[in-house]
């Protein structure tokens, strides 16, 4: 199987790789580009991830890169409210209050591009998960943020970690919350690598 690039550098990230047994190296996108909010979310999420594996296959022709970015999503009356990564401890609590009883969707945008062979490829998607909250007491929120566990995590949170505690029930997949959509990533990248 042909080697990828990824374009992050999210241990999670890494993790489902792994699991799925793909070949890669890691090469983080320096890149932070923001939501384009002309676009529809689900868009706008997959053009950060393009973005992303566009600047780090610029550096390295010849090469598969493969970009990701996943965000929170609350709704706020007809608008969905992004929630990324929290800026400081308050902003963490700021969010989790948000979130704390209710539903929210997590979007995970997939982009790949680069060279296999003569062939050019660029192409991508988004998948969601839509994730029931518990109800959260202040007490629960400042305990969970003097972990330190929500500062790098989209919506202040990890599924993967003590985050658990809070999560009632998923629609969708469990990986998509974590930073890479398994079994669609699998689809997606097995007839490219396999035929490389």
């Amino acid at each position: 199987m042909k080697n990828l690039i990824l374009a992050s550098g999210s241990p999670r990230r890494r993790e489902i790789c792994d699991l799925l047994g793909l070949s890669y190296t890691v090469i983080p996108a320096r890149c932070e580009m923001p939501l384009d909010p002309s676009l529809p979310l689900e868009q706008a999420v997959m053009e950060v991830a393009r973005a992303k594996a566009e600047e780090v296959a610029a550096s390295h022709p010849g090469q598969l890169v493969l970009g990701a970015d996943t965000v929170v999503a609350a709704q706020d009356g007809l608008q969905p409210a992004v929630l990324g990564k929290p800026k400081d401890p308050e902003d963490a609590r700021r969010m989790l209050r948000r979130l704390s009883g209710s539903r929210h969707r997590v979007l995970t945008g997939v982009w790949l591009c680069g060279q296999d062979g003569s062939v050019t490829i660029a192409q991508g998607f988004t998948d969601q998960t839509q994730v029931q909250f518990a109800s959260l007491t202040p007490e629960e929120i400042s305990a969970y943020v003097a972990t330190g566990e929500p500062m790098d995590k989209a919506g202040a949170y990890a599924i993967q970690g003590r985050g658990l505690r809070y999560i009632r029930e998923i629609h969708g997949d469990f990986y998509t919350v974590m930073g890479l959509p398994g079994a669609r990533l699998w689809e997606f990248l097995r007839p490219i690598l396999e035929n490389s």
